[in-house]
């Protein structure tokens, strides 16, 4: 098994020339001119984010004459993006002035102080009152200082297609209360619908943060206790039953053929496969996906504009392993605006952020990339509720979400993670014995600092 984290990638993979976009330009150079850094969908026909950096970056410039702003949309995997901005941010020379940070990786870059706190600019801006005290500390360091601004967050749940429920004889409104009834209903799609894939459930190496969060994150917190790490202790878990269990799920999911092909399966590509042909091509009858979903299907900006997706779509919470209280789990994430400890112009960076996020423009980008807001004042204008299908089933599964551990180290277990995920999903390893290895493979990554909770 490979033990190294997706960050610490070997440096050749990110500065081969083919695999990204916009690699150039730095902090350093015209004072005047800011370098902004983001990730571009691998879809060349997404532009949603695109669009709405270049309007915020234009009327930024129509505000503040003189000033410009330089967009550098990094078109990468996600593995590979986080470790291209790691790479940026290591010099003056190429730091970009405001780079869009994953809440999964802004831990680990505080750590190795690639980044600048806010604390400053936060304490005299009035905006930052809005913003929700989960939102505020998923950008927040060990030493409790701040190092981004979100811009919204997401949650999970699983999207349905009522027009395959409906030849397979499955319920319309559906709403399943155990593991047990997702895979009774994947198994009743395979038996009745052939040809059409019954459950997607993101996993292995690939995928990346996708698979562990959207998919044995969301199955681990539904299992009562188990936890990746104790907070009471400070230290990571092993030996837990819910490990265990959550990837014996996975095991029966690719196991029984539920699920896509595994060589799609364990393809980097999965995400956009899934949104801009599995699921509007209805060859997917269960997706357990992310709130930002429709986003894709949008009109103008979308990879695969699906005009019938808000009636032919149902979306239902994903239970938890026995129907549990609260009967439901879901998990947080996010992106922030930060600005790189190397930036020559943070000042100016910090003017683009509040650019970013008036009260307008987050109203703007909630809208547009299906986020789910963040600013209580966001939450409240009708645009925003009124924007997508199903923003208010997904808002409201923000008061029972899960985050991940905010550690630095916590990429590194994410990537084990995902590679006990792979084993099962290839049938390289069962599942007891993929939990095993974990177990090891974290003991090394935290030092020993580990208590076992079987």
């Amino acid at each position: 098994m490979r033990r190294i984290a997706p960050m610490a990638l070997l440096t050749a993979a990110v500065l081969a020339a083919g695999t990204l976009t916009a690699c150039g330009g730095g902090s350093g150079g015209d004072k005047n001119t800011l370098k902004v850094a983001f990730p571009k969908d691998t879809n060349n026909k997404v532009t949603v984010r695109d669009d709405y950096v270049e309007l915020v970056a234009r009327a930024f410039e129509k505000a503040n004459p003189g000033k410009k702003v330089k967009l550098i949309p990094i078109q990468a995997s996600e593995n590979d993006y986080y470790a291209k901005i790691q790479q940026m941010m290591r010099s003056p020379k190429t730091a970009p002035d405001l780079v869009y940070e994953d809440t999964f990786l802004i831990n680990s870059d505080i750590a190795a102080g690639l980044l600048r706190p806010l604390d400053p600019y936060l304490g005299k801006w009035a905006d930052w009152k809005q913003f929700e005290p989960a939102a505020k500390a998923a950008a927040r360091g060990q030493d409790g200082r701040t190092y981004g601004v979100p811009d919204g967050t997401d949650t999970r749940g699983l999207w349905f297609n009522k027009k395959i429920f409906k030849k397979a004889g499955l319920p319309q409104d559906w709403q399943p209360k155990t593991w047990d009834e997702v895979l009774a209903a994947a198994r009743t799609v395979k038996r009745k619908v052939p040809g059409v894939i019954p459950l997607n459930v993101y996993t292995g190496k690939g995928a990346g943060e996708a698979a562990v969060m959207q998919g044995f994150e969301m199955l681990l917190y539904g299992t009562g206790k188990d936890q990746l790490y104790d907070p009471a202790t400070k230290k990571w878990v092993t030996g837990t039953k819910g490990f265990r269990d959550s990837l014996e799920f996975l095991h029966t999911v690719y196991g029984e053929k539920l699920g896509p092909d595994v060589s799609d399966a364990l393809s980097p590509n999965i995400q956009t496969n899934v949104a801009t042909e599995l699921m509007p091509e209805e060859k997917l009858a269960i997706d357990l996906d992310g709130s930002w979903l429709g986003q894709q299907w949008q009109p103008k900006g979308g990879g695969k504009p699906w005009p019938e997706w808000p009636t032919v779509l149902g979306r239902a919470a994903f239970p938890t392993q026995h129907g549990a209280a609260p009967g439901k789990v879901s998990l947080a994430g996010g992106w922030t605006w930060s600005v790189p400890r190397q930036s020559q112009r943070p000042d100016l960076a910090w003017k683009l952020i509040e650019t970013f996020q008036t009260k307008h423009n987050a109203v703007e980008w909630c809208v547009r990339g299906a986020q789910i807001a963040v600013r209580k004042d966001v939450a409240a204008d009708p645009a925003y509720l009124k924007s997508l299908p199903g923003i208010g089933f997904f808002t409201g599964l923000v008061k029972i979400s899960q985050f991940r551990p905010a550690l630095p180290v916590y990429p590194k277990v994410s990537a084990a993670i995902g590679e006990a995920m792979e084993a099962v999903t290839s049938g390289d390893a069962s599942p007891k014995q993929a939990a095993d290895a974990y177990d090891e493979q974290l003991k090394s990554i935290v030092d020993g600092r580990t208590v076992a909770k079987p």
